[in-house]
């Protein structure tokens, strides 16, 4: 049995593993801002960031709407010390649910699009061997891109420009609920001082 013979296995594992380079990318990053930079001087940036939190809400909904330009995941990591447990869970539970909308947002998106003349000549020009992959694996990019850090928003409106079918989509979709909810856990669990 080898992997070749199973297309949408395949496609799922690469996918996956594209999300995790990202993901140890991520973390690396992180952890070098941490040693490097916020180590020496860590009042500055509390005072600098959590100053003025309408603007990091701001963002964070402008990165969402705008195909994930910030990975959630700093959203996180600064939601932890606004106070308690409870208050860093509802930060989580605030950006998972953004996060879903924005996902929803592009999608239906995607399925406006469709019907535009304009993205059809789009379509035929650049997206000729993409869509019929999409619309074929459309369940696995959707988990894919939803639990790992791959562009959400993007990944959404390019499924439902692909014509697939909702119900599939809103039910995988909730694989981006989990996702906040594991990686709410593991970021509150490792910055425990």
């Amino acid at each position: 049995m080898s992997i070749s013979e199973y297309p949408r296995l395949r496609f799922f594992m690469v996918n996956l593993l594209k999300g995790l380079v990202w993901l140890s990318l991520i973390a690396g990053a992180y952890v070098l801002f941490m040693e490097l930079v916020y180590k020496d001087n860590p009042e500055y940036w509390i005072e600098k960031f959590y100053a003025k939190p309408g603007q990091i809400y701001g963002l964070y909904l402008f990165s969402e709407f705008f195909f994930g330009l910030f990975p959630p995941e700093l959203f996180m990591v600064w939601a932890l010390h606004k106070g308690s447990f409870l208050m860093y869970a509802l930060n989580v539970l605030f950006f998972a649910l953004v996060s879903l909308g924005a996902g929803v947002i592009a999608f239906f998106l995607g399925k406006y699009l469709n019907r535009a003349l304009y993205w059809r000549f789009f379509q035929r020009k650049f997206f000729v061997k993409l869509m019929p992959m999409v619309r074929k694996w459309g369940l696995f990019l959707i988990v894919v891109a939803a639990a790992t850090p791959l562009p959400w928003s993007g990944t959404c409106l390019v499924v439902g420009a692909s014509g697939y079918p909702v119900r599939g989509f809103l039910l995988a979709a909730l694989t981006r609920l989990a996702r906040f909810a594991v990686y709410g856990y593991i970021i509150f669990q490792t910055h425990q001082f």
